[in-house]
């Protein structure tokens, strides 16, 4: 963005600061869209075509001492605003909209004409970085989320820009900021030294990262804290141990590894690691999450022998020496399992111990699900025959039990046969029921009970479902799981009941069904990923075609979990819809099957559509396009009538 512009734009806005008469010196429109741009590029923003720059229009604009030209779309949306906001007539802020919000905001903080800051806002994002150089490159950050920096990392790798990658590092100022102990920060200083150099090292060996590669989503859990008395920071840490990013094409998977909370600002502690499509390696996590490192590391805290030292040093050894072949996995989960329980079997307090014994089931378990340590299973069960034997009310037992129970259905449910499946899906069910009933207060009962929910309604057994999921929500309450059961007993029972559902739109700010009381609506919860969906699409436009005149509507729920902005996202999708020539509306909030729209109605597969009569009420809540075709033309046809329903105090569950 030139100087020039930004003293004509500036004398604009001086101008308007002198006089209120000024509509001769108005800049035009279009003169706007060509000379400014957002200083970064990944930012979708809302430009007419240039056959509408005729319809757009700039005007004055006074918000107290700040002055400036806002630019209205054809239909009166805001498209930009450039604003001097310090009253000296010169623009400080470039602002730019998509759909009437503001996405992305460039600033010159200072004064000296220059950008030095930007801004990603609202459905834009919450990146905020700082300009130092004249270089276009963003060198410090003032905000960004952990999935915002995953993302820069992937970018930063595919161009190979050290640089790019080192600003998302974490410093020995950060370190200081928190107050981590000396040697743990060392440790992670040397993970994060010479970025340029170990950078190239992944590069020169990754199929997964080439020129190609695109971001797709940020694969974690939710993240933890490690309290300040720990030991190993001066104040609580935020972390994720070890986060995972997918990309494109393939798709294939990057370890972004551990990432700290520093301020507003998601730091990584490693450079990230490209798992090549012909791996099935295990990912270790990072130093702060391992419990012995605290105490190793930290001045202040004696008794850490030279023996546990040492089978620390080896265990990180081995982590940042993964296999690179399944051949060699098995080798590698057993040593890493011994590893952990000789620490186990050093450590001091009891709490110590589970950690260890905990950090070692967790890796057998992940192994024998993925087919990367045959005897895991066996190594699972000897632990919990140890445990129980030795200390049977401890609470490391059901934690063992519920992976153990887990591991076995994976191994059993690969058999081949429809008959054994059966059994091993009815032993399954048992074994959890089993579980929830022995360790009611175990932290994996609410992930048991809604396994079991879900599995009777798959299995058509409503009653029980229900049972479960009513348990659930009452025992558990405040847990995800028991949100999602009082959405699915919501779901259940919504029969002659008034439906409500309100979320972000895909292309408008919000979508309601309330606004469609008076016809007939069809709301369909769906995603590019589910075949069934896709497959229900033509018939669904047919009669969409066919009855919109008579009052029959849609409104799509779409559950994908796109990579990228809010924009890519929605460029993305329609993108999906305009190749599918899917014409009604969209709900689309991040969180897949966990978000908000999904968790209201609890819904477990896909599709899920609700038929919505003229009053509000439903009719079905798990309709299909059979019974559309039967079932509309009645609902329409005003001699028909409206369908009778039942009184709330005789509702059943269909």
């Amino acid at each position: 963005m030139s100087r020039g512009w930004m003293a004509v734009v500036g004398g604009w806005v001086g101008a308007f600061v002198a006089t209120t008469s000024i509509a001769a010196d108005l800049p035009k429109p279009e003169d706007l869209f060509r000379a400014y741009h957002p200083k970064q590029r990944d930012v979708e923003i809302e430009t007419p075509p240039p056959a509408e720059f005729a319809k757009c229009k700039v005007e004055v604009e006074r918000r107290g001492k700040a002055s400036g030209y806002v630019v209205l779309g054809p239909a009166g949306q805001v498209l930009r605003r450039f604003m001097d906001t310090d009253g000296d007539g010169r623009v400080d802020q470039w602002r730019y909209y998509f759909q009437g919000v503001e996405v992305y905001r460039d600033i010159d903080s200072q004064g000296k004409e220059r950008i030095d800051q930007s801004r990603w806002l609202n459905l834009g994002g919450s990146r905020w970085g700082v300009y130092i150089d004249e270089d276009n490159r963003i060198d410090q950050w003032k905000s960004l989320s952990a999935a915002e920096a995953s993302r820069e990392a992937v970018e930063a790798l595919v161009a190979g820009d050290a640089a790019a990658l080192q600003s998302l590092m974490i410093t020995a100022a950060d370190l200081r900021q928190l107050g981590v102990n000396s040697q743990l920060a060392a440790k992670i200083l040397e993970s994060t030294s010479d970025i340029s150099g170990r950078m190239k090292g992944v590069l020169a060996k990754s199929k997964v990262v080439t020129p190609k590669t695109k971001w797709i989503r940020f694969d974690v859990q939710m993240p933890g804290v490690i309290p300040a008395d720990d030991g190993k920071a001066a104040e609580d840490l935020h972390v994720y141990e070890n986060a995972m990013v997918m990309v494109e094409p393939g798709p294939g998977m990057v370890q972004i590894g551990e990432m700290v909370r520093v301020g507003d600002v998601w730091k990584l502690t490693q450079v990230p690691m490209p798992i090549e499509s012909n791996s099935t390696q295990t990912i270790a996590g990072g130093f702060l999450m391992q419990p012995i490192l605290a105490d190793s590391a930290s001045n202040d805290i004696p008794n850490v022998s030279p023996e546990m030292q040492k089978l620390v040093e080896d265990l990180q050894k081995l982590d940042q020496n993964q296999p690179q072949s399944k051949e060699a996995l098995a080798t590698y989960n057993a040593r890493r399992a011994d590893l952990l329980l000789k620490l186990m079997s050093l450590a001091g307090g009891e709490e110590e111990k589970a950690q260890f014994l905990k950090q070692c089931v967790d890796g057998l378990a992940a192994a024998v699900q993925t087919d990367a340590y045959p005897d895991g299973l066996a190594r699972i069960k000897q632990l919990e025959a140890g445990v129980e034997k030795s200390s049977p009310k401890s609470a490391v037992l059901p934690y063992i039990i519920y992976r153990r129970i887990m591991s076995d259905y994976s191994v059993d449910m690969k058999v081949e046969d429809a008959e054994k499946r059966a059994t091993v899906q009815t032993d399954w069910l048992a074994a959890l029921t089993d579980f929830v009933g022995k360790y009611p207060q175990a932290d994996d009962v609410s992930d048991a009970m809604l396994q079991l929910a879900v599995a009777e309604e798959f299995g058509g057994k409503l009653k029980e479902a229900t049972d479960w999921y009513k348990q659930l929500a009452q025992k558990k309450p405040g847990t995800p799981a028991s949100e999602k059961a009082g959405g699915a007993l919501r779901r259940l029972d919504m029969k002659g009941k008034p439906f409500a559902l309100a979320g972000a739109g895909l292309t408008k700010p919000a979508v309601n069904t309330a606004a469609y009381r008076g016809k007939v609506l069809l709301v369909f919860y769906w995603a590019t990923w589910c075949q069934p969906c896709k497959e229900d699409l033509p018939a669904l436009r047919a009669m969409y075609q066919q009855y919109r005149s008579q009052g029959f509507e849609v409104v799509g729920v779409c559950l994908d979990i796109p990579g990228g902005t809010r924009q890519e996202q929605v460029a993305e999708l329609s993108q999906f819809l305009t190749a599918n020539k899917v014409p009604w509306e969209q709900i689309f909030e991040p969180g897949g099957l966990d978000s908000p729209p999904a968790v209201q109605y609890g819904i477990i597969s896909l599709p899920t559509m609700f038929l919505i009569d003229q009053r509000g009420q439903v009719v079905s809540r798990n309709s299909s396009v059979d019974e559309l075709k039967t079932v509309l033309p009645q609902l329409l046809d005003p001699k028909a009538g409206l369908p009778k329903v039942a009184p709330k105090a005789a509702a059943k569950i269909p």
